[in-house]
């Protein structure tokens, strides 16, 4: 019997580990459609505001010659056969993914510019919503 819960416990861990390994990164989305709630919900100084939609500007600019790229690759590049259609997904998910790490590093801006009460916010919404918050550098 001590085995057998054992086992259950052991199993119950490998999969929380699993799942807490895989969980996403808790981020805010500067330069969305939510910037209003951001400023709302942590309460953003004045100082911060203007932080924060300087950086929105500069995020929408980096996302725009992103996406132009993307719609590049869609627009030129060969897609008559299985492979050609692998290179293009390979090529896209290297932008994709530079669209993702431009929207954190910009999330993270933020978040170095919060003071304690705010961060303590930021990580209860975080562990609310099940995701990794990141860290105040």
């Amino acid at each position: 019997m001590k085995l057998r819960n054992f086992g259950i416990f052991l199993w119950t861990f490998i999969f929380s580990v699993g799942c807490m390994a895989q969980s996403e990164d808790c981020t805010l989305g500067i330069g969305g459609k939510d910037s209003n709630v951001i400023i709302q919900v942590f309460q953003l100084s004045a100082e911060q505001k203007v932080q924060m939609e300087a950086w929105a500007a500069e995020f929408k600019i980096q996302t725009g010659e992103i996406k132009a790229q993307i719609q590049q690759l869609f627009d030129t590049h060969p897609q008559k056969s299985q492979e050609d259609l692998e290179k293009l997904s390979q090529k896209y998910k290297v932008l994709k993914d530079k669209l993702v790490e431009s929207s954190r590093g910009f999330d993270k801006k933020l978040i170095s510019l919060f003071n304690p009460r705010q961060y303590e916010r930021y990580i209860s919404l975080c562990n609310e919503a099940g995701r990794r918050p990141m860290l105040q550098n």
